[in-house]
């Protein structure tokens, strides 16, 4: 198998995305992931998301392309793609952490960048890869949902 995660960074449609809709749409995703063997992660700020998602390429990336045309989606930034050893998020189809920019500023690497006000649009290859680092194997795993 060709085991590859794609970290990819967009901005929301809906500015006022509530917690319900986000609700939802991490429940379609979980269950599209499900039926592809696809696991990951992602995280909502400031009205932008941070997504990895895990699996076999050709999959990872049909599905990326999906998302390139979902009306929920706008100013996608694809970080990174390439193949790994094994996933950092086998036992989620789509963990969601709950965590506040506060949170986020915590993170080593990253704390001057959530502390000006920064959204995910912003992020490079380097910091994805710290955040990426934070959620894989430092504190932030356990709030995985």
């Amino acid at each position: 198998m060709d085991l590859v995660h794609c970290i990819y960074c967009s901005a929301s449609t809906n500015e006022a995305l509530s917690s319900e809709e986000l609700e939802v749409l991490l429940e379609e995703s979980r269950k599209n992931n499900e039926a592809l063997n696809v696991t990951g992660m992602l995280l909502y700020h400031a009205g932008s998301f941070f997504q990895v998602l895990e699996g076999e390429r050709a999959v990872v990336e049909g599905i990326y392309d999906k998302i390139t045309k979902d009306s929920r989606h706008a100013d996608l930034i694809k970080l990174i793609v390439e193949p790994i050893e094994e996933r950092a998020f086998a036992k989620w189809t789509m963990g969601y952490p709950r965590v506040s920019a506060a949170d986020l500023a915590t993170i080593p690497g990253l704390n001057d960048f959530f502390t000006k006000g920064g959204s995910f649009l912003e992020l490079e290859e380097g910091r994805a890869k710290t955040l990426l680092a934070a959620f894989k194997e430092g504190q932030w795993r356990s709030s995985l949902e």
